[in-house]
């Protein structure tokens, strides 16, 4: 008889065309799915995430079992669970006899790593559920003297075939991101997002994890997100119909009290493989061909996937493991108590903080230019940042997560992904959200009492990397701005800032 090989399934690898799935022999090979502390504990996870996982890894399971293979499934509190994804492959193997694992790429170094170190003889598949695969981007990046975003981009739209017509983009244009930065009008609301019910799955998922994880950041309750491809597809047919039309317009748009407004809140199903997400984009691109969405929205959704979400999966992989320790800017701060929901009166980032524990999600601009910008300007510690986007988005796997934060955020990768630091003054945010119009401190007022802190930051952070950034020709305008500036309003502007950031580490509510 031919010893059986192990299937490894892994919890953000819930297709099931997955790699290893069609590698397999369904009457030969078993299946392996396992819920693990070190997979649940190697960041303190937001609870929903933990709960959005578990869930859809037993779905998932079943609908396999369903199909005819065999799995052999661990919950995270059986007895015997070794605690790890490659204590669980040997536990299996010694149950069966199995001598080889077949398995898809996982998608952080960290478990490649550790897969690669692994006494039984592994068969990794690539993952090909990504349009882009390692070998064509880094035949893409190969010479290029920067690697910037647009330029794959086009080479994705050329090799899907979305949005163009013939050689050329549908439209006359590759990108509508200059219709895409509308301020959000008084009154802006977004449609009501879709909320599945619970079954008897997730309740008893969302039991397990109130009682594991009641002490990481986030409520848990109620509990929002689809679980299955079913529920998943309800969720993309929803914005669709209901959302998308206004997305292109109010993307980057902030409003209190709409945690999505126009967002599609489809990356969680999308990263666990829930969702196709060429497929996806095929969608849009039939409703903006009906008639049904402008082609702004449409084009800079369909960006987001093939363009920036298969773009930063590139870059983490070209980098390699040490990626995420990068520090270019030489940034210590520790991360301020108001990212755990600490008390702060700045409005904006009270707002965003409080959605992302509530929802476990917050929309890329509020990612970016809110908690990203802040802890940019304040000089927090790439590492910490990351760690804390790791941990408290539903959405975050290391290989898209880090690229966004230390690349596109925190400017840690010293230049690999953007061209120059992603930082603001109160006035962008006053452009593009309602926030200030209801926050303690003024975002006209520059110095003084009741002076926004983007604003004595924003200078702050240019004058300290003043010897880098000066002769970026993006940003030599705003150092020249600060020239003509009064020798003693500079001196104040300075001081004040300083003033502040004493306070926020002296642990004062700010």
């Amino acid at each position: 008889m031919v010893a059986p090989r192990l299937v490894l399934v892994l919890g953000d690898q819930l297709t099931l065309s997955i790699a290893a799935l069609k590698a397999a022999d369904m009457d030969r090979d078993i299946v392996v799915m396992a819920e693990v502390a070190a997979e649940t504990g190697y960041v303190a996870h937001h609870p929903k995430k933990i709960a959005f996982v578990l869930s859809a890894m037993r779905k998932f399971a079943a609908r396999l079992q369903e199909d005819g293979w065999r799995v052999c499934y661990t919950r995270l509190d059986d007895e015997d669970n070794a605690g790890s994804i490659g204590g669980e492959l040997l536990r299996r193997a010694e149950e069966h006899g199995a001598k080889e694992v077949l398995a898809t790429e996982p998608g952080e170094w960290r478990l490649i790593e550790a897969l690669r170190d692994h006494p039984l003889t592994l068969h990794i598949q690539q993952d090909d559920r990504f349009i882009c695969s390692h070998k064509e981007f880094e035949d893409w990046a190969e010479g290029r003297k920067s690697l910037r975003m647009e330029y794959f981009y086009r080479e994705m739209r050329r090799k899907t075939g979305l949005l163009m017509e013939g050689d050329d983009p549908a439209g006359g244009a590759w990108n509508f991101d200059s219709d895409n930065r509308k301020s959000p009008p008084k009154g802006l609301e977004g449609p009501e997002p879709p909320r599945f019910e619970p079954d008897g799955v997730v309740r008893q998922v969302l039991d397990l994890v109130e009682a594991r994880f009641s002490e990481n950041f986030g409520k848990l309750r109620p509990f929002r997100f689809a679980t299955d491809p079913e529920e998943a597809e309800k969720a993309l047919d929803h914005f669709i119909a209901h959302a998308l039309p206004c997305f292109g317009d109010y993307q980057d748009a902030m409003v209190r009290g709409q945690d999505l407004l126009f967002h599609s809140l489809l990356s969680p199903y999308m990263n666990v493989g829930l969702l196709d997400p060429l497929e996806v984009c095929r969608r849009v691109e039939a409703a903006w061909q009906a008639g049904d969405v402008p082609i702004n929205a449409a084009e800079g959704f369909i960006r987001q996937i093939i363009g920036w979400r298969e773009y930063v999966r590139g870059i983490y992989f070209l980098e390699g493991p040490d990626y995420t320790s990068r520090n270019a800017l030489d940034h210590t701060r520790k991360l301020p108590a108001l990212y755990w929901g600490g008390e702060t009166e700045m409005r904006c980032l009270r707002e965003c903080v409080d959605a992302t524990r509530r929802e476990a999600y917050a929309h890329h601009i509020q990612r970016l230019m809110i908690t990203g910008n802040f802890a940019l300007l304040a000089g927090v510690d790439p590492g910490e940042v990351h760690e804390w986007y790791l941990e408290v988005y539903a959405d975050a796997y290391e290989w898209v997560e880090a690229p966004n934060t230390i690349g596109m955020s925190q400017f840690a990768d010293g230049g690999v992904i953007a061209s120059k630091p992603y930082v603001s003054s109160g006035n962008y945010i006053a452009k593009m959200s309602d926030y200030c119009k209801s926050c303690s401190y003024g975002v006209t007022v520059k110095t003084g009492e009741g002076a926004c802190p983007f604003n004595l930051l924003y200078w702050h952070f240019l004058i300290r990397h003043r010897a880098r950034f000066e002769d970026n020709p993006r940003m030599a305008q705003m150092y020249r701005t600060w020239e003509r500036m009064d020798a003693e309003k500079r001196d104040t502007v300075l001081a004040e800032a300083e003033a502040f950031l004493e306070r926020m580490d002296a642990g004062e509510v700010v």
